[in-house]
């Protein structure tokens, strides 16, 4: 028989064979895993899928990729990795997250820093004394570019005692759907600057006013003196341009921006500060009731039509606004809502959903236990500015800090009232942590469901 007939030896088809098992094997596994990266499932009912993706990511650095198991109701896991770090230091976290087919990315995919000793503890609060522990951090979700990949970066103070940075990149409560993580960073850097504020309000009820104008005249002194004293805001009380002159309304309604945002405009550029106004809009055949935001420049930043309507306001023919804008200004985001807003959680919440850290608030009269509550449920600082009697058992002209603790009351009137406050300091509650940062990775997918039957 020729030779070149004869059939393959075993050893060569043995060969063959252990070649193509190796191939499928190496397939089967996947690219190799960048050095430290772990899974975890918080369960393992709902252990997700993991892989690595090296070319997954828009910069080509490849990505860490966690997807919802098909035959799972919900999955939830994370890749995780231990960085090692310098206690007492800035370190800025950075990373790009993509997201497919989830319904909630802000729920769904999160990052999570726990910072810990070098025996994998958590470190003893100096804030909150030493039975309680400095809890772990979220970083906040930023701009989303042209491909889908969201920016998540925060710069943290890192406690004296921590060696080392816990990060997870979790997938959590997902039915469906993937989120690949292009590999993330943790690098020294300073921790930012100190963002402190001087907010004022006034304390002044208008009398013997005539007209529109007499009433924004009879506040001049009052915001020359929140400009002589470096404040950064002052706020107006509600409808300031009606209050005391016997007037409906409908009668000092104007368009905003219109002759009382002109006259405010010029104060506010002569005294380098920002207004908020509570004035009447008018626009079309409908009026508002409206909050100002007037520049140091001079020109209307914005303004806020106030949402929720008392019975009052409602029989003259107000209209309610719909929106919850929030205006970047020079020392930070600012929200505004007006007097009966504050009695309903919405209004609030929405501004801080929008990114707000101060609330400026004119108001008639309210519920100052509730004014507290918006504060402290929100984590903003609100500014308020009355017209009710300091020793009434009713709202005050104040500023309301995080904790709901009201630094300054205005107790006479004619009075300017002032504080001075820090954005870049988060309020740490006890066994909390940072709840600014835990609202909105954590609050509800919706707001209110409207009832199913009239009641």
């Amino acid at each position: 028989m020729n030779s070149s007939l004869k059939s393959p030896s075993v050893s060569f088809v043995f060969g063959i064979l252990l070649t193509l098992l190796l191939q499928i094997t190496s397939i089967s596994a996947g690219e190799p895993v960048p050095e430290g990266w772990q899974q975890i499932a918080m369960r393992k009912p709902v252990k997700p899928e993991f892989s690595y993706l090296p070319q997954g990511s828009f910069d080509g650095k490849g990505a860490l990729a966690i997807s919802a198991a098909p035959d799972q109701t919900e999955s939830h896991g994370a890749w995780v990795k231990s960085f090692p770090i310098k206690g007492g230091q800035g370190y800025r976290f950075h990373v790009w997250r993509k997201t497919e087919g989830l319904a909630v990315p802000r729920r769904n995919a999160v990052v999570k820093i726990t910072w810990l000793d070098e025996k994998g503890n958590l470190i003893p609060s100096r804030v909150q004394g030493a039975d309680d522990r400095v809890r772990p951090v979220f970083p906040a979700d930023g701009n989303t570019n042209k491909a889908g990949w969201t920016e998540v970066t925060d710069v943290y103070p890192v406690p004296t005692e921590a060696t080392q940075a816990k990060v997870e990149l979790h997938l959590r409560w997902a039915g469906q759907g993937r989120v690949l993580w292009s590999l993330p960073e943790l690098n020294p850097e300073a921790a930012p600057a100190q963002r402190i504020i001087r907010l004022a309000s006034a304390h002044l009820r208008p009398r013997n006013g005539k007209s529109a104008m007499e009433n924004c005249q009879q506040f001049a002194p009052l915001i020359a003196e929140a400009g002589k004293k470096q404040a950064d805001l002052i706020c107006l009380p509600e409808c300031l341009t009606m209050c005391g002159t016997g007037l409906d309304y409908a009668d000092v309604a104007e368009p905003v921006p219109g002759p009382s945002t002109e006259y405010f405009g010029k104060l506010a550029k002569e005294f380098n500060l920002y207004i908020v106004a509570g004035l009447l809009e008018q626009s079309g055949d409908l009026v508002y009731n409206t909050a100002a935001l007037i520049g140091p420049d001079g020109k209307l930043v914005g303004k806020y039509r106030k949402v929720c309507l008392p019975r009052e306001e409602i029989e003259h023919g107000i209209s309610p606004g719909k929106e919850y804008p929030v205006f970047d200004t020079r020392f930070g985001k600012l929200g505004m809502m007006i007097c009966w807003d504050v009695h309903f959680p919405e209004v609030a919440r929405n501004l801080a959903n929008n990114g707000a850290e101060v609330i400026a608030m004119p108001i008639w009269g309210g519920n100052p236990t509730l004014a507290k509550a918006r504060a402290i449920e929100n984590q903003v600082f609100l500014v308020t500015s009355t017209y009710t009697d300091p020793d009434r058992d009713w709202m005050k002209t104040t500023i309301i800090d995080k904790e709901g603790k009201m630094l300054s009351i205005g107790k006479d009137w004619g009075t300017l009232v002032m504080a001075e406050v820090n954005l870049s300091q988060p309020k740490l509650w006890r066994f909390l942590g940072n709840f600014r940062e835990r609202i909105y990775r954590e609050r509800p997918v919706e707001g209110f469901v409207e009832p199913t039957e009239t009641r």
